[in-house]
């Protein structure tokens, strides 16, 4: 049986599992819960994982052969076999691809032998041909293993055609077909040109003291020649030429691996090899302008999936807001009344504002990105880098999430980068598209 549990964020679908969990018998069932990140913030791996820090591996990194452990051949080779991972046996576990690392995850749990899989979020972070050959994959594994099949979806494109039955938890987890749910589906809509320009209207602009947006006069945002970054044999960037414009919007595209979070990671000045490509910013180059990487930052509004890891002390979602005024990961700084007012009412442009004094560790997934979104925007920045921005939330969110952006983006001198492995996740407002391929091995 292949089953779905769906519904908004914060609907239950993970009270739904832990309920179900506890009933089970712990032996039968295993769980994956998969992020977009290797691992949590305080890991080691959590950084190394992180493809610019890659030249601090040391000779103590793990191997998918060491993480597997001392299985017996006859029972690890048909399923390295299944998942086509024979040839990643030798490689670190922190430079596998993400669909590479969402199969080992599962072949070390298939070794123990369930009868009852519950995969949360199993496409996240995955480019299209990946989604679709862990799709094929999952049905195989179903089938070849006699599983008992749970995947918890918070988009619904995301739903399998081959699945057997719904949990619907926005209906108090009423079990129906896909076919039924789908029948009964009612789409977000997109905001209409009217309800487009009210929505501008309504986005709070910032303060004087954290609005930069009238000392920039350069028309190049971002310009860079030649930029290459390699790591020992493996190129990860070659040969780049790329200029981005005031005003542009850019969607940022190209398969797992082919360089998009190293490329950001050049333009925020987290790569410790930023400063040796030629890099300008805002019509300043890098490194000889004498600019800190903060004085980088604050013009810069940031999203991705890795930074939610990176906030693991027990803080309210408001100060998460706060810190992105701050341009920090936590909040040093007491944040002024005026300051908390600006975190507030972009709070509620999300639709969040009701959670300014909740924990962020005690929200949602979706919940949680919604805050890290109010973050990236509450300085109302020059440039909008957004990686992967909608992952994690429903439909309704999604679309909000979109006509926040289109409108964010309908002001003069704002300027946007987008990364998303969904084309339909593109708002419409996106002028330029630069695609960037996955480089050789060994290349």
């Amino acid at each position: 049986m292949i089953t779905a549990i769906v519904g908004r964020n914060a609907s239950g679908k993970t009270q739904w599992v832990e309920q179900f969990r506890r009933q089970t018998a712990s032996d039968k069932l295993r769980y994956i819960a998969f992020r977009d990140s290797y691992g949590p913030a305080v890991d080691g791996s959590y950084y190394l994982q992180l493809r610019w820090n890659q030249h601090d591996i040391d000779a103590e990194m793990p191997t998918v052969r060491q993480k597997l452990g001392s299985w017996e051949e006859t029972e690890v080779n048909p399923l390295l076999k299944l998942f086509h991972l024979q040839e990643s046996l030798d490689k670190y576990i922190i430079t596998l691809s993400s669909g590479e690392l969402r199969k080992f995850q599962l072949v070390k749990t298939l070794l123990c032998h369930p009868k009852i899989l519950i995969l949360d979020n199993p496409f996240i972070g995955l480019d299209a041909e990946t989604r679709q050959q862990l799709r094929d994959l999952l049905l195989l594994l179903a089938r070849e293993q006699q599983l008992d099949l749970y995947l918890v979806l918070a988009k619904t494109d995301d739903i399998p055609s081959y699945t057997e039955r719904i949990i619907d938890m926005d209906h108090e987890g009423r079990e129906l077909s896909l076919a039924c749910y789908l029948s009964q589906r009612t789409p977000s809509a997109a905001c209409n040109k009217q309800e487009q320009m009210s929505l501008r209207s309504a986005l709070p602009l910032g303060s004087a003291k954290n609005s930069h947006h009238s000392t920039l006069n350069s028309k190049e945002v971002i310009r860079m020649r030649n930029v290459s970054i390699r790591y020992g044999e493996r190129t990860i960037l070659e040969g780049l030429n790329w200029t981005v414009c005031n005003g542009e919007r850019w969607a940022l595209l190209g398969q797992n691996g082919s360089g998009k979070s190293t490329l950001l990671s050049l333009v925020c000045a987290d790569n410790p090899q930023s400063y040796a490509c030629d890099i300008a910013l805002f019509g300043y180059q890098r490194g000889e302008s004498g600019e800190s990487i903060w004085d980088i930052k604050r013009h810069i509004g940031y999203v991705s999936p890795e930074l939610a890891r990176s906030y693991h002390r027990d803080l309210p979602a408001i100060r998460i807001v706060a810190s992105g005024l701050k341009d920090t990961v936590g909040l040093y700084v007491r944040p002024t009344a005026d300051e908390l007012e600006q975190c507030r009412r972009w709070m509620h442009i999300f639709g969040i504002d009701t959670l300014a004094d909740r924990s962020f560790l005690q929200l949602s997934s979706g919940e949680q990105r919604l805050v890290l979104l109010a973050r990236a925007f509450v300085k109302d920045p020059e440039l909008l880098i957004l990686d992967e921005p909608l992952h994690g939330l429903d439909d309704v969110n999604r679309q909000l999430v979109r006509d926040i952006i289109e409108a964010f983006c309908q002001r003069p001198n704002k300027t946007l980068i987008m990364v998303t492995h969904y084309q339909e996740e593109l708002p419409a407002c996106i002028t330029h598209t630069l695609t960037l391929q996955r480089p050789a091995v060994n290349s």
